[in-house]
């Protein structure tokens, strides 16, 4: 019997790569969902459908995709097999924040020399001692993936940062310690309902999600740090550990238990 997912994941010892993920999901839907780092996804069998920024896309196997940090997206099996994923994790020292916009403007690249190379970094990343390479393989990836976004740069106007770019910001600086959603509207200085409405309206998922979402964030990286479930679910703002594994398998996949042993293989 084929299994119906299998999971790997790691935080590598290179500056620039937050985790590597690798899976296989026959069914698994992923809800909409944020990271605060860039998504770098390549498919190696099967096909992934996505909604990002209101627009469906899909990632077969000849593409390379980037989601951007801070644009809510989602993804499920774009086949009755399912798909099978390499995942890179990247922090804003690779792309800082001004490609947000070129990103989502086209997150998927049609670019074989691009994918290969990520593809070689996977296998760099897999190997302990191959960090150097690793490091110098990044570097590549990170310059091309700049000189597809830059062109997008020009022309691009600053977006207003409004009611719901404020409660964003300040989801973000409480992300762990929670805010009650009327502290948050006298902070803004809006109606609660009108907050929700503001913030559900720019940027396509409910601050509640945006919340949960980025909590789970910070859990994966606990979990691959080694700590125990329990202990990272009070460290990452939720109630208990039922209260993390509930919405860790609704995001990820799995559940925190299974991620955790997923480390061990590097």
């Amino acid at each position: 019997m084929v299994p119906r997912q299998e999971i790997s994941a790691w935080r590598p010892q290179v500056a620039g790569v937050v985790e590597v993920f690798h899976a296989h999901f026959a069914e698994h839907a992923y809800p909409m969902h944020v990271h605060d780092v860039w998504t770098l996804l390549i498919v190696d069998d099967g096909a992934v459908r996505y909604d990002l920024d209101r627009h469906e896309r899909a990632t077969p196997s000849d593409t390379v995709s980037l989601l951007p940090p801070q644009v809510p997206h989602n993804g499920s099996p774009a086949t009755s097999q399912g798909f099978r994923k390499r995942v890179l994790y990247l922090d804003m020292t690779q792309l800082d924040e001004s490609f947000i916009g070129p990103a989502v403007d086209g997150p998927d690249l049609t670019d074989p020399v691009l994918r290969r190379r990520i593809g070689q970094l996977h296998t760099a990343l897999a190997n302990r001692g191959d960090e150097f390479e690793a490091e110098s393989r990044l570097a590549m990836i990170s310059e091309r993936l700049r000189e597809h976004l830059r062109p997008r740069l020009l022309g691009r106007a600053r977006p207003d940062r409004g009611v719901a770019h404020r409660l964003r910001d300040l989801l973000d600086e409480r992300l762990l310690e929670g805010i009650p959603l009327d502290e948050a509207a006298r902070m803004v200085h809006a109606h609660p309902t009108h907050l929700i409405r503001a913030f559900s309206g720019a940027f396509g998922i409910a601050p509640h999600q945006y919340v949960v979402s980025r909590r789970v964030d910070v859990a994966r990286r606990l979990l691959l740090d080694g700590r125990p479930p329990g202990e990272v679910a009070t460290a990452t703002g939720f109630y208990d550990q039922s209260h993390l594994t509930r919405h860790f398998k609704r995001v990820v996949g799995i559940t925190p238990g299974l991620y955790a042993r997923a480390r061990a293989v590097n």
